[in-house]
């Protein structure tokens, strides 16, 4: 059979929305005679419990990558039991609902099995909802395949990127500016000849290594487009930045009123302009 561990971020979503319309449409069907809401309670359901199968099993084959990472194991196995619980709830719920079609004729039997149906399926959705839980942290607090599902080394590339730039953040707000300033290095040779990434190495020479020489020299030797204006500015901010830095406001502001010279016409220009020419007063 094909592996199916690449589809396991949409099917999850599947099971998520499926499950939680119809536990609550099955509860809707008990108590109210909309006669539309049981056989759409049913359909969802039963929509449910094969989602799940399909979600465990595209579950199981994608764990092993994200369970090799250092520190993830215990959160991808939490996740992994959560899953199959889920899975097997829903088909017990899946069980009570076709058990309440065989019996549509026996009105009791039938009542018995839907309310069954309802019971279970509250408890299923309190498992499937400690699974989508226990899957958004695996994902977001352990990166849990974030650039690593498709395998290709450019998304590598972007997580490693993203944990360089986010952990480069945390240590200069923590107040490690030596590691702030490491990170942000191998940031810089991670992605060379990025204008975005130049930018944050020119404040690394200023914020982290208190250097702001080698900033300016640094921000000198950037070529930028003159057709770019963010691009341009965001380079004006930093050289106001720089000579507030060495202790030089005046040139600060000619620095910003520079730019705004350059695009008069542009709004964004001018509110960035304003408002940093306004903190230098």
């Amino acid at each position: 059979m094909p592996n199916i561990a690449s589809f396991h971020p949409q099917i999850v979503h599947f099971i998520v929305v499926l499950g939680f319309i119809g536990v609550g449409l099955r509860i809707l069907s008990l108590v109210t005679k909309l006669e539309w809401i049981r056989p759409a309670a049913t359909l969802a359901l039963l929509a449910a419990a094969v989602a799940a199968v399909v979600g465990a099993r595209s579950g199981d084959e994608a764990h092993e990558a994200s369970e090799r990472m250092p520190g993830a194991r215990t959160a991808v196995q939490e996740h992994e039991e959560l899953g199959e619980k889920t899975r097997n709830l829903f088909l017990v719920v899946a069980g009570f609902e076709l058990l309440a079609l065989a019996m549509r004729k026996n009105e009791k039997v039938r009542r018995v099995a839907l309310v069954g149906s309802a019971v279970a399926g509250v408890v299923a959705a309190f498992f499937l909802f400690e699974a989508a839980e226990h899957g958004g942290e695996l994902v977001y607090g352990y990166a849990g395949g974030v650039g690593t599902r498709s395998g290709k080394p450019e998304d590598i590339k972007h997580l490693l990127v993203a944990g360089l730039y986010n952990a480069a953040r945390s240590d200069r707000e923590a107040g490690d500016s030596a590691s702030a300033a490491r990170l942000t290095e191998e940031l810089v040779r991670q992605m060379p000849g990025d204008p975005g990434v130049a930018f944050l190495a020119v404040r690394s020479l200023l914020v982290d290594r208190n250097d702001p020489a080698a900033a300016m020299a640094a921000l000198d030797s950037l070529a930028l487009a003159p057709d770019n204006p963010r691009l341009v500015l965001q380079s004006a901010m930093l050289r106001s930045d720089i000579f507030v830095a060495m202790g030089h406001p005046d040139s600060a502001r000619a620095a910003l009123q520079a730019v705004l010279q350059q695009y008069p016409d542009n709004p964004m220009v001018q509110r960035v302009v304003g408002q940093a020419t306004a903190k230098l007063k």
